[in-house]
């Protein structure tokens, strides 16, 4: 029979330890990525089965009440991954991308624009949505040849967008069902408003220096009404169900994928009119897999409370989001509760982009830009992002201070 002990090691619990290996593995050991990932969570469930009890209980009870507590996040997670890789297809293929040099500006303010654009976006819309459409129009403005820097500030932007918003990213959408009011957040923009600047000034130089902008359009481009159609339809689907479960029926977000479902239906619906690019779906499929097992190993953390709510833990959890999923922080933060709540969204939100695989948004874009899945190249190259969370960050705290609720 198993037992549960739980071994630590110096007061730190063992699973700890062996995520960090996993992540240390996934960053910098030669070795596919995806594999280490499903062997790191197959091995630490195992391991909570034998030895360690989950939050939900003990041995095999304990692991299926788990799956059941986590399965419509980590199914509406993959819904989207995939969905959206289609969408992009679609979007793409409507010809709308071909069309921007006409209207961006023709040298390194079209690069900053483009990023301004996605910041807009993830404001009411999914960061991962956010990240793909800008990681779309990038590959077509810049000849397919996208700096590493620019794909960071592609990310940190689809990330600043929604830390202000209750309906722009998961984590403000459940401080707002938690009952924090939408203005409670919205003054992380200040943060992220100067984090935008702060990244999308170096970046934008980054990518004019390394591909500049198309300056005319191709002669003759036709945009193709229906993918615009299905591309506009698919993301009002997105907005309004996520809108609607939030205000009118928020006990249904953790029974049911809905968000995933709209997405799917709303695809599948248009699928006689235009056909989804499925070959897309196996490359998105690896990226998804990948993330979800990091999701799920981190859900499995015997993590029961944060540091004493200050300023200086809230920076500090921005740092962790790089590799650390920020839905249960943000969940425990809220059970916590003291916390200034501009303060954690934009930290937990905007934090994630200083990894490829801290946020959705980063391994969403890593499927289409398969390259940016090195740790060190995008450090490197993204230095910008880790400088900007932090400049961000001090920005809010000597503009507004600390306002704890």
């Amino acid at each position: 029979m198993p037992h549960f002990a739980a071994p630590a090691l110096a007061g730190i619990p063992l699973e700890f330890l062996l995520f960090a290996v996993v992540l240390a593995m996934v960053a910098f050991a030669p070795i596919s990525t995806l594999r280490t990932a499903l062997g790191g969570a197959l091995a630490i469930t195992a391991y909570k089965v034998w030895w360690a009890p989950f939050g939900e209980g003990a041995g095999v009870a304990g692991l299926v009440a788990h799956a059941g507590h986590e399965w419509v996040g980590l199914t509406n997670l993959l819904a989207l991954l995939l969905g959206f890789a289609l969408l992009a297809k679609h979007f793409e293929h409507s010809r709308i991308p071909d069309l921007l040099p006409d209207y961006l500006p023709n040298d390194w303010k079209g690069p900053f624009v483009l990023l301004c654009l996605v910041f807009f976006i993830s404001s009411f819309l999914d960061n991962i949505a956010a990240a793909i459409i800008g990681g779309t129009v990038a590959h077509s403005v810049f000849r397919g040849k996208v700096h590493m820097g620019y794909l960071a500030a592609i990310v940190a932007a689809s990330n600043a967008g929604g830390s202000g918003s209750v309906v722009g990213d998961t984590t403000t959408t459940m401080m707002w069902l938690a009952g924090v009011a939408p203005s409670q957040v919205l003054h992380a923009y200040v943060a992220a408003g100067v984090a935008l600047l702060v990244c999308a000034l170096p970046a934008a130089r980054q990518q004019q220096a390394y591909s500049p902008i198309v300056k005319d359009a191709p002669a003759g481009v036709r945009i193709d009404g229906a993918r615009v159609a299905i591309v506009a339809g698919v993301l009002v689907a997105a907005v309004l169900v996520n809108v609607l479960l939030s205000v009118r029926f928020p006990d249904w977000i953790g029974v049911f994928p809905f968000l995933g479902a709209a997405v799917w239906l709303t695809l599948a619906a248009s699928a006689l009119w235009r056909r989804p690019d499925w070959q897309e779906l196996p490359g998105a499929l690896r990226g998804a897999a990948f993330l979800l097992a990091l999701v799920w190993t981190a859900s499995l953390m015997p993590v029961q409370a944060l540091p004493a709510a200050s300023w200086q833990s809230a920076l500090a959890l921005g740092f962790v989001s790089a590799v650390f999923d920020n839905i249960p922080l943000t969940a425990l933060a809220l059970r916590q509760g003291g916390f200034d709540w501009g303060f954690l969204a934009y930290a937990v939100g905007f934090g994630g982009s200083m990894i490829w695989f801290g946020s959705s948004a980063g391994v969403a874009l890593s499927g289409q830009y398969p390259e940016s899945r090195s740790v060190l190249l995008w450090l490197r190259h993204g230095w910008h992002v880790a400088l900007a969370y932090v400049v961000g960050f001090a920005a809010l705290l000597a503009v507004l201070g600390w306002q704890p609720h």
